[in-house]
């Protein structure tokens, strides 16, 4: 028993220190990566100032290569991350602020022609209305992101892009916190959002992405230049034949693949008579559930997908975000 407890504390002492000096070259290797990163953005056109206030506080977190490694998308069955995104709660504190804005939001909607429900939506499941916008320091989050491995090209772009929109002044540096990811605001604006599609709604020379004004505007902007159609649907819940050939069924959200005319697609759906779809548009199928339920086969739940769910997943890529937002969009719909 005291052999037993003795190699325990010997193998946990062991353990911690494994941690601590994994941890501190880590460090080290983050340090000379800031190092160089900083020589990049200046040479990229930032200013040196900018460069040194920002980068100088700059600083390792190992929680964001976790939260990284541990996404919802990655694990929640599409039941689950559902009904905790479109809950009567969900829609009762959507309707509160809707209430507290109408105007401003009627307006926006009107300008962009992009549903408040989904503008709603959208926030709703973002920042929970406003209520988490993050507290991570997003420089900090950013160049974890960009030292780490897995998408370090696509990080660093979008910590180059951060630091060019503080030098030119179109965001503050005082107010840089936010997710894990880099995201910030209402509608959890990525740098590179911001830059192509954020505007200045209530022109006072400055994008605050955390007012309703801006934020709900840049967000239709968004929307709307990238195609999303007003009054379309984004999917409808189907009942799917054994016989349906598997190269039809999408259960990857990077690239949505054998698009077909809905017509195409019937002999394959049982239900396909209730579907209320009109002119054969193309359409395509996704089982998301495939990909986190270990060998699963299963052809339940499956949706057929029209044009705007691939808008959304231009935000977000995740097939289980995408069906989440448009839910909670339909549940607006009956409420409001």
């Amino acid at each position: 028993m005291i052999i037993r407890k003795m190699f325990k504390f010997i193998f946990s002492t062991f353990i911690l220190h494994l941690i601590l000096i994994t941890h501190s070259l880590a460090s080290d290797d983050f340090n000379k990566w800031v190092s160089n990163f900083k020589i990049r953005a200046i040479s990229s056109g930032v200013s040196e100032k900018v460069v040194n206030e920002i980068m100088s506080e700059a600083k390792f977190l190992p929680k964001v290569i976790e939260y990284d490694r541990y996404q919802p998308e990655f694990y929640e069955d599409t039941f689950t991350y559902i009904k905790k995104r479109s809950s009567k709660r969900k829609i009762r504190e959507g309707i509160q602020l809707y209430g507290k804005e109408k105007k401003i939001i009627e307006i926006i909607e009107k300008d962009f022609e992009v549903e408040k429900e989904l503008l709603l939506s959208l926030m709703g499941i973002e920042t929970n209305f406003g209520k988490y916008l993050g507290k991570m320091d997003i420089i900090s989050s950013l160049a974890t992101l960009s030292f780490d491995k897995r998408r370090s090209e696509f990080f660093t772009a979008e910590l180059l892009i951060l630091l060019k929109l503080v030098d030119r002044g179109i965001v503050s540096k005082d107010i840089l916190f936010g997710s894990w990811a880099g995201a910030f605001g209402n509608f959890q604006f990525m740098p590179r959002t911001i830059r192509n599609y954020a505007i200045d709604y209530n022109n006072n020379k400055i994008i605050e992405l955390k007012n309703i004004e801006d934020s709900f505007a840049s967000a239709a902007n968004y929307l709307k230049t990238i195609g999303w159609k007003k009054n379309q649907p984004c999917f409808f819940k189907i009942e799917l034949k054994d016989d349906i050939p598997k190269k039809y069924l999408n259960s990857s959200a990077r690239k949505i693949k054998n698009k077909k005319k809905f017509n195409f697609f019937k002999k394959y759906i049982k239900n396909y008579e209730n579907l209320n779809i009109k002119n054969n548009p193309m359409v395509a199928i996704i089982i998301p559930d495939k990909d986190i339920i270990p060998g699963a086969e299963t052809l339940s739940p499956a949706y057929i997908i029209f044009e705007n769910y691939e808008k959304i997943l231009n935000w977000n890529r995740s097939l289980r975000f995408a069906l989440a937002v448009c839910t909670l969009k339909e549940n607006f719909k009956d409420e409001i």
